[in-house]
C-alpha cells in the first residue's frame, strides 16, 4: 500500500525544523508544505482539523488507489512533543 506523508511547516519555526530533522534522520520521506506557499491547501486542512498549529501532518494511505485514506494530525490535539509526532509517523510509515 502506497503511503504519503505531507508535513505542514513554516519558515522560522524551530519545532518544524526539529520534526524535519528527525524524519530525515529516520530516512522517512515527506512532502514539505510551507503554510504560506500552500495557503489554500493549509486552509482546507485547518478547516477540517480546527487547528492552525504547526508542524501538522497528514498521512495518506493507498495514495494511488481508488479510495485514499487521509489521517490528519495536529500538535496539542494528537501529539504533545515532536518525538510523539515522529512516533505516530513511524507507526504509519515504517
Amino acid at each position: 500500500m502506497d503511503k504519503a506523508l505531507i508535513l505542514y511547516t513554516m519558515d522560522g519555526c524551530p519545532y518544524c525544523d526539529m520534526i524535519k530533522n528527525q524524519l530525515k534522520e529516520n530516512n522517512i520521506d515527506f512532502y514539505d508544505r510551507d503554510i504560506f506557499k500552500y495557503e489554500k491547501e493549509f486552509d482546507m486542512f485547518v478547516e477540517v482539523v480546527g487547528s492552525d498549529y504547526v508542524p501538522a501532518f497528514m498521512i495518506v494511505e493507498d495514495v494511488h488507489g481508488e479510495d485514499p485514506k487521509p489521517h490528519l494530525f495536529t500538535p496539542e490535539n494528537d501529539f504533545s512533543t515532536i518525538d510523539e509526532g515522529v512516533e505516530i509517523i513511524k507507526q504509519f510509515i515504517l
